[in-house]
């Protein structure tokens, strides 16, 4: 039997395990995404995520590379933190919509 490890933040599978469960892991991260560490002698070797999940994370990845990209980012939290915004009336108006 295998041995399985579990916190209360993150789901681990054996590699053992996570095979005979992978044909069932699409519907359960569809229910719930997360990510699944895939463990090796009791080690996370690999993780199992939603694709979607995956995207996201390299999408932020590369945002975060960009300086000019995060330099607006938090002049736009600066804004809003201040009180720098407008209503949506304001900006159809602007935009004459």
């Amino acid at each position: 039997m295998t041995k399985q490890i579990h916190d209360e933040d993150q789901d681990y599978l054996s590699i053992t395990e996570a095979r005979r469960r992978l044909p069932s892991l699409p519907d359960r991260l569809r229910e719930k995404p997360a990510a699944i560490a895939i463990t090796k002698r009791e080690k996370p070797v690999l993780a199992i995520m939603p694709w979607d999940l995956y995207e996201s994370i390299i999408e932020t990845l590369e945002i975060m590379g960009e300086a000019e990209l995060m330099e607006a980012l938090r002049k736009s939290i600066r804004d809003v933190e201040e009180g720098r915004t407008f209503t949506m009336e304001e900006i159809e108006l602007e935009l004459k919509l």
